[in-house]
């Protein structure tokens, strides 16, 4: 994975530049973007039950389970369409997760790089996804303007870390 990493710098690059950007506007425009959040996620979950319930087509024997996920995929998204401010809630820990796991697989990772060419960088961008999630755990009811700067600042930090990594890694390959 660290080899990846080393011969596709650029791709890291481009990761922190999106990071950068989405921490700009975060810290910007909270409102709209945990509003943002909620309903691509609603959007994101109705696609996804649609796509399952197709998917339950012809399958004897499996469909029920899927079918289930389908209908779960679709009030969920119903739900956050239409109920944006009680889905954050939800919205809020599965953010915390998501920042929990890519964090630590980032470490997983980084220490990768850090013995391949002495990089510590993406170890600081996992770092900083846990911290992040645990943060969100411990207090998911700190508001959605906090949950907006928070992310925006963890994304510019992130960015300036992917960003400065590649082009270091660039140089050292």
């Amino acid at each position: 994975m660290a080899a990846a990493l080393v011969g596709n710098w650029w791709a890291l690059a481009v990761r922190g530049l999106a990071a950068v950007l989405f921490g700009l506007i975060a810290i910007l425009l909270p409102g709209l973007t945990t509003l943002a959040l909620v309903l691509f996620f609603g959007a994101y979950k109705l696609v996804d039950g649609v796509f399952a319930l197709a998917a339950t087509r012809g399958r004897a024997g499996r469909s029920r389970a899927l079918l289930v996920e389908a209908v779960l995929d679709l009030i969920i998204g119903v739900i956050c369409i239409f109920w944006p401010a009680r889905a954050l809630v939800v919205v809020i820990y599965l953010i915390a997760l998501w920042a929990v796991l890519t964090g630590v697989a980032l470490i997983a990772a980084g220490i990768a790089l850090t013995r391949l060419v002495g990089e510590v960088l993406p170890v600081l961008g996992g770092a900083l996804s846990v911290l992040l999630g645990i943060i969100l755990f411990v207090h998911p009811a700190a508001g959605v303007i906090a949950l907006a700067w928070l992310l925006g600042v963890y994304a510019l930090l992130f960015g300036i870390a992917m960003i400065t990594a590649a082009f270091r890694i660039r140089h050292m390959a």
